[in-house]
């Protein structure tokens, strides 16, 4: 049995999906259910006596103490975190608390349950931190990628918190001998990704008519890594990966913002086109009249509306990979291409959870966020 943490949010509800895929191992998912974490996700495992979902804070340390004694099991994988850069900006104090504090709280509790242990259930035990390749700051446009060993310079508040809990099993580790292993990765994207970050804003935007916002001039560049190939590399870490170790994980696919939001138009434009006339074609062209028999052919890409830049948005990030291709033989399976496919077309399959999920929260966010702006 494994406990994962953050097992309702979106990588973590990927990576339990992913799991039950490959292993009959069961699974007890962790989540304090808060405006990201959602059991819709894991709605298809309803009734598997696999997995057992608690709701909990990883900063509660009795409770996990309670189901660390009471499952027993032989690794935990942390997804657990406030991830959203701009809601650190807003509100940097729940990132402090949940990736600070309670990863500190958690490795507290794991540090008593793991030295507790004997024999083979001791030596093989694994806590395997999941974090992300915003730690390492901004690279130029000609410097090499996030290697392993590149330097922490975090910009935001977010990507701090998490430099700071990364630090802190890197503690564990040297100071107490903790089995850890922790992995950073680049910009992830796929089914169930909670619509308030850049993929899942525009498809969801663009099929309700409403402007696709885009910061600046659309150059910050990332590195695009598809949920499932991601979820594919931690278990391999998890099986293969050497104690103490970091692993960068990445899809080598460095594309500009603005990149991303005219392909996510193309392929709507191919799925779900725009039909002269309805609510959400006025929107784009603007048009207050009727279409005429020569009208042309309205796009997504009319939403397209540049405003303000976020404060100290980093330019880019570019992971560099060999180390996992390397030592443990992982490589994403997905391109860009057809991971991007993949992932608009869930969006169009699965309209009831989009709704589901747009609750009164997370219209005050994105009024609060974008508003003020411009173009």
């Amino acid at each position: 049995m494994i406990l994962v943490t953050g097992g309702a949010g979106f990588i973590g509800s990927n990576f339990v999906l992913d799991w039950f895929a490959h292993h009959d191992e069961a699974v007890i998912g962790l989540d304090k259910l808060t405006y990201a974490g959602n059991l819709e996700n894991l709605a298809s495992l309803k009734d598997d006596p696999r997995h057992i979902f608690v709701h909990g804070d990883i900063g509660d340390v009795e409770l996990v103490t309670r189901l660390l004694a009471q499952y027993r099991p032989r690794a935990i994988v942390n997804f657990a975190a406030e991830s959203h850069v701009d809601r650190s900006i807003h509100g940097p104090e729940d990132f402090i608390q949940t990736n600070i504090v309670g990863t500190f709280h958690l490795l507290e509790a794991v540090r008593t349950y793991w030295s507790g242990l004997t024999g083979e259930e001791k030596t093989g035990f694994r806590f395997l931190h999941v974090s992300t390749d915003e730690v390492y700051g901004s690279l130029a446009k000609g410097d090499p990628a996030f290697s392993e060993t590149h330097r922490y310079e975090p910009n935001s508040p977010y990507s701090a918190s998490k430099a700071a809990s990364d630090h802190l099993v890197r503690a564990y580790h040297h100071t107490y001998g903790l089995p850890v292993l922790t992995t950073n990765c680049s910009n992830n994207y796929g089914p169930y990704h909670f619509p308030e970050k850049l993929i899942p804003l525009m498809i969801v935007n663009a099929l309700a008519g409403k402007p696709l916002p885009v910061y600046g001039d659309g150059q910050q560049i990332r590195d695009w890594l598809y949920v499932r190939d991601h979820c594919a590399a931690i278990r391999c870490v998890l099986a293969k990966g050497r104690l103490g170790e970091v692993y960068n994980i990445g899809g080598w696919n460095e594309k500009a913002n603005i990149e991303i939001v005219h392909t996510v138009c193309a392929l709507l434009d191919e799925l779900r086109p725009l039909k002269p006339g309805s609510r959400e074609w006025e929107a784009g062209s603007g048009k207050d009249t009727p279409p005429t028999p020569h009208s042309p052919l309205p796009t997504y890409r009319s939403l397209i509306t540049f405003v303000a830049d976020r404060p100290g948005h980093d330019r880019r990030y570019a992971i560099d990979a060999r180390k996992i291709e390397r030592e443990l033989g992982w490589k994403p399976a997905e391109t860009f291409e057809t991971g991007i496919r993949k992932t608009v077309q869930w969006y169009l399959d699965n309209q009831g959870w989009v709704s589901n999920v747009q609750s009164g929260s997370y219209r005050q966010w994105v009024e609060k966020n974008y508003a003020g702006r411009g173009e």
